[in-house]
Parts: structure tokens; sequence; C-alpha cells
């Protein structure tokens, strides 16, 4: 058994490392170096810090452990709220979440920590319809979270911008860099995939032969891949710390990394899960 949660932890970690250090580095590479905005650069980090859930998600429901990938998402979602909350007090950026528009996204966040409580209290039945209802919350959220931010963030960003056109001298996009940036992705995505099989294997055995409960594991699995939210919230408003008249910025990408992860834990991915349980039966 100490073999079994040794490798539990191994694999668990090497999937937080990846992600981390090569995966999320990478997309954030492409976003500066392509000058896109702290909004878009927060959707694409959200998406990068959610491969390990997609991938212990989706591991879990094909060796049968349903019950694991719902207490994983709903351990992420809850933890990645708690960790945003802790980076903004750390960066001392409290002020700037009392904008309309970053109060209701939290609204939306904490709506996704409230929704797997109810999937659990329902966890035998769950079906197809469930994938139905998240794809029609999950639009009508992106929905809410664009028309708020066009009309209470938008003058944030555009004025920023502004100023860095006069302070810095134009650059030329480095086109190599961001080939170099794609082919890393490639490379994160095969070893995501091969270590995360193997998580699976280890989970089915840990489950099965040892009887560890799957709300045990899957809170485990929910802090383990939660790490790199953590450390890209509080990167995120650090990056944007050196001016006052910048920090929202900050605030904004982080929010939106928390929106864009937690949106696609539950409405995305753990729809996934339930359509290879649904398939599987």
């Amino acid at each position: 058994m100490i073999i079994e949660i040794g490798k539990f932890l191994i694999y668990t970690i090497l999937i937080v490392l990846l992600s981390k250090i090569l995966l999320a580095k990478a997309l954030r590479g492409i976003a500066e170096n392509l000058k896109l905005k702290p909004r878009i650069i927060g959707s694409i980090t959200g998406i990068a810090t959610s491969i390990p859930e997609f991938l212990t998600v989706t591991v879990s429901c094909f060796k049968g452990l349903t019950s694991t990938s719902l207490y994983n998402i709903f351990g992420s979602n809850v933890i990645n709220f708690i960790q945003y909350i802790v980076s903004i007090l750390i960066n001392k950026n409290h002020k700037e979440i009392k904008n309309k528009a970053i109060i209701i996204q939290l609204g939306i966040a904490i709506f996704t920590i409230f929704m797997p409580i109810f999937l659990l209290e329902y966890d035998e039945n769950i079906n197809i319809y469930f994938v139905i209802l998240f794809m029609i919350l999950y639009f009508l959220f992106s929905w809410i979270i664009k028309n708020i931010h066009e009309k209470y963030l938008k003058g944030y960003e555009e004025k920023i911008e502004k100023n860095q056109m006069i302070k810095e001298t134009k650059k030329e996009h480095n086109h190599k860099k961001t080939y170099v940036y794609f082919l890393l992705i490639i490379i994160a995505g095969i070893l995501l995939y091969i270590i995360g099989d193997a998580l699976g294997n280890v989970l089915k055995r840990l489950s099965e032969t040892y009887g560890i409960a799957e709300s045990i594991l899957g809170i485990l699995l929910g802090v383990i891949t939660s790490i790199p939210e953590f450390i890209t919230f509080f990167e995120s408003q650090k990056y944007y710390k050196q001016e006052k008249e910048r920090k929202i910025l900050g605030v904004i990408e982080a929010t939106n990394n928390l929106l864009v992860s937690n949106m696609l834990n539950l409405f995305i991915i753990q729809s996934i899960g339930i359509m290879i349980n649904y398939i599987k039966h």
C-alpha cells in the first residue's frame, strides 16, 4: 500500500510540475508574445491549469471511479476560490475586487463550488441530461462574463494599452519563440497523457485493493491539481504590481483564470466524465 501511495504522490506531483513549468509557461509565453490582453491571458492560463483536472477526472471515470471525479472537481473548485482570495490578500488587491464586474464574476465562481455539492447528493442519478444543462450554463455564464467585462473593465485595459504604447518602443513579433512554445505544449500534452494513465491505474488499485474511499482520493486529487492555480493567481498580480494604476489588470487576469478554470472543471470536464460513465454503462 505504501508503494501505491508513493506512486500516487509522484504521479500527481509530476502532473502539477509539468502543468506549471512546461504547459502554463508556454501558454503564458504565447499570450505575452502576441501581446494579448489580461482577460485573454487569464483565460489561456485557466485552460492550462485545468489540464490536471481533465486528466484525473477522465482517467478516474475510465477506471469506474465516478465519485472520485466528483470529489476531485468539488475539491479543486473550492481550493481554487480560497487560493484566489489568499493571493488577493497577499498582493493587497482587496480594493480592486470591489469592481462590479469582478463581484459578479466571483458570484459565478461561488456557484461553481455549490453545484458539485448538489451532484454529490445525487451521484447515483446523474445522467446525460446533466451534460445538456452544463452546456447551457457554460454558455450563459460565458455570455454574462463577456458583457460585464465590456461594460465595467474594458476601459482599464484600453487606458493601460495607450500608456504602454507611449512608454515602450514597438517590438517585432518573435515567430520563432511562438513556434517553440507550441512545441512545448505538444510535448507537455503527450507527457501528461502518459502520466495520467499511470495515475489512473494507481487510483483503481488504491480503491479496489486497499478500500480507500473515493471521497478521500478525489479531495486529495483536488488539492494537488489546484496548486498550479495558486501559482498563476499570485504571479499574475505580482506581474502588474509595479504601478498602482496597473494593479487591477493583475486582478482581471487572476479572476478570469479562476472563472475559466472552475467553469471548465464543472461544466466541460465533468460533462466529459459523465459521458464516459454513460458510454461505459
